[in-house]
């Protein structure tokens, strides 16, 4: 995984307040860290220019969007956890999981038409 998409837990809570409220001026968004993260005016526009000089957000004009959405983040971090914990096999975090946690029918129902979707090569 590109190092630079790689965001620690705090860096990630910040960019879902971007990707919830995006485009938002930069003031706002501190505002609403202070209210939801507990942070600084500082600690914000800290976070904020590391976030943009990796290329994750964008800060125009003081309104701040995102760069990479949060999906290909998510994905990138599940590959990377999926491969670090369970030997890069997916049905053994599948398994590890279920065993945990009752999957919903409707979870199953979404497992099997992505199985399906996959083997027909049409997997999204």
């Amino acid at each position: 995984m590109d190092e630079k998409w790689k965001l620690h837990e705090k860096e990630y809570e910040f960019a879902c307040v971007v990707w919830e409220n995006e485009p938002i001026p930069s003031g706002e968004l501190a505002k609403l860290c202070m209210e939801r993260l507990n942070w600084k005016r500082t600690t914000t526009y800290t976070v904020l220019k590391k976030l943009c000089d990796r290329g994750i957000l964008k800060n125009e004009n003081a309104v701040v969007t995102a760069n990479i959405k949060k999906e290909m983040v998510q994905r990138k971090e599940s590959k990377r956890f999926i491969e670090k914990l369970f030997n890069d096999s997916l049905s053994s975090f599948v398994v590890s999981f279920a065993k945990e946690r009752k999957l919903s029918e409707q979870e199953i129902k979404e497992l099997k038409e992505w199985i399906d979707s996959y083997e027909r090569g049409n997997e999204k």
